[in-house]
């Protein structure tokens, strides 16, 4: 093949696959229901010259090329869907320079975003990008997903720690934005345009990170509700309230901690809840902490809580957060066809938005659990196909649930996608949340770094 002869004459025959077995996984990510194509090639550059070198030819060849960080997107965002070459990443996996004075860390793009948090650690500093898929999922990833996480609430998403960026542009040109400095309104701000552009404007092949001092001590309280509207409704009034800014606030309703106690064959304490909530506080020292925890935990218990249980040291913490992080897991393993959302709307409006998803999957016969980061109005509304469902009416049920709870989340003034990205998965929908003239600024912009259209086609601008 033409086109796997000159990728070899261009990086070598070790960086290049062109088996079509091993190329199978590349033509998917973690998105379920989504399959792409299977690649022509899958290329492993392991430095910038590399980068530039294939998009460089790539322009002139009029060859499509997908960026692909870990793999472990959900949104389809990293598939093939046409005959392309997929740039994998994955070998880019060096820190560059670690800075502890200025509290900086400037890494590849396949560096495993955990592998981040435990360098900052070491020296006791801290990375506050925390998805939950932080030990599989790649920094490059996160940054052109703009990955938020449990801890947005208090630190933001992944664009609130990029300073700085190297990126390789479709043409194969190299460019750089930012540095190390926190401020820096020297022209437009084109870090934010590339974080969050899913791979469809350039391939960043260097990220310098802002690191903060590390929390020196933290709670999780795990809180049973009997009801989910009270659970939800007493959000905001934490948020506005309390005094106290938690670093998260996690929801999980009956269906998703039953699905992780499942998965973990342990049980969640008050199980009949109809929901739980996670706070995770932080502080300087365990006065102040143990302070706001009580003060919290008693507001909670006004607010109609079942019980507060409290967990002040890792050991304790560590298992309250495995329910939460099982979840998914668990959904993969035992209802591996479903369709995971990433609807955000504002937190004031968060029991509209749950107690309409209840009522949309009962309407289209589909069975749904919700779990995700209420503190931000972002939760993973997640339809599940009912055994002895065929394919074509799951299909159907699907699009038609879809629909129903896009238009509730455009109706309470929310977005899309709050972390996951559009991606292939949702960019049909676009146009419910966007404008003609929005998604034509959109186009214009796509249209001038990528004039021939060759990076990552086909994702989030509508056919």
């Amino acid at each position: 093949m033409k086109i796997v002869d000159e990728l070899i004459q261009l990086l070598g025959v070790e960086n290049v696959k062109f088996d079509p077995e091993e190329l199978e996984k590349y033509s998917h990510d973690e998105t379920s229901g989504v399959e792409g194509q299977i690649p022509l090639a899958v290329v492993f550059p392991t430095s910038t010259e590399q980068v530039s070198a294939i998009l460089r030819w790539a322009n002139q060849k009029r060859v499509p090329v997908v960026p692909r960080g870990a793999g472990t997107g959900l949104s389809a965002g990293a598939v093939p869907t046409k005959d392309s070459i997929v740039v994998s990443l994955e070998r880019m996996n060096r820190i560059v320079e670690f800075d502890e004075e200025n509290m900086t860390i400037t890494v590849e793009p396949g560096v495993i975003t955990g592998e981040i948090q435990k360098i900052a650690e070491e020296h006791g500093l801290f990375y506050a990008g925390d998805p939950a898929s932080s030990e599989s999922s790649s920094i490059g990833g996160n940054v052109a997903e703009n990955a938020g996480g449990v801890k947005v609430i208090k630190y933001g998403p992944t664009s609130f720690h990029v300073l700085g960026l190297e990126v390789v542009l479709p043409t194969g040109e190299v460019v750089s934005f930012g540095g190390k400095t926190l401020k820096n309104v020297t022209g437009y701000d084109l870090i934010r345009l590339f974080v969050g552009s899913e791979g469809t404007l350039g391939i960043v092949t260097k990220i310098v990170l802002r690191l903060v001092p590390k929390p020196k001590c933290a709670a999780v309280l795990l809180v049973p509700f009997r009801n989910i509207q009270d659970a939800l409704l007493c959000v905001p009034k934490v948020l506005s309230q309390s005094g106290v800014l938690p670093a998260s606030i996690e929801f999980m309703d009956k269906a998703s901690s039953e699905m992780a106690s499942r998965f973990l064959n342990e049980n969640i304490p008050n199980p009949e809840a109809e929901c739980h909530l996670i706070f995770e506080l932080e502080s300087t020292n365990k006065q102040s902490l143990t302070r706001e925890y009580i003060e919290l935990g008693e507001k909670l218990m006004q607010m109609k809580a079942l019980e507060v249980y409290i967990a002040d040291n890792r050991t304790q913490r560590m298992k309250i957060w495995r329910f939460r992080k099982a979840i998914a897991e668990g959904i993969i393993a035992f209802r591996p066809t479903h369709c995971m959302e990433d609807v955000v709307v504002p937190t004031a409006k968060m029991p509209k938005l749950i107690l309409s998803s209840y009522e949309i999957a009962r309407q289209c016969n589909l069975e749904v659990l919700n779990f995700g980061h209420v503190g931000d109005g972002n939760v993973h509304v997640t339809f599940l196909k009912p055994d002895g469902m065929n394919d074509e009416v799951w299909k159907r049920s699907l699009e038609k649930a879809l629909e129903e709870l896009y238009k509730t989340t455009v109706q309470l003034e929310g977005s899309l996608t709050g972390e996951h990205g559009v991606g292939l998965k949702r960019k049909r929908y676009l146009s419910m949340f966007l404008g003609e003239k929005e998604i034509t600024l959109m186009r214009n912009l796509k249209k001038l770094f990528d004039p021939n259209n060759i990076l990552n086609p086909g994702k989030i601008l509508p056919d």
